[in-house]
């Protein structure tokens, strides 16, 4: 028995199954974009409590920037 499976498995060799269960399915299509969320236009944030950080040498680092000057 074991020398009649081998001989047919030679003669037909390795092939792609074609039963309905091997097949690969149709491509669905694919699932919409997910939606973006509304932009709010007009909606104010609320100002934080304590106000916002004023570092004290802020205006002293802008005073100070260079002036370049234009060369002749």
């Amino acid at each position: 028995m074991e020398g009649e499976k081998g001989a047919h498995y030679d003669e037909v060799g390795c092939a792609t199954p074609r039963r309905c269960e091997c097949q690969i399915p149709v491509a669905s299509l694919p699932p919409p974009a997910p939606k973006k969320k509304p932009f709010a236009l007009g909606k104010k944030r609320v100002p934080p409590k304590n106000g916002y950080f004023h570092p004290p040498d802020l205006d002293i680092f802008f005073a100070m920037a260079p002036t370049r000057q234009a060369c002749a």
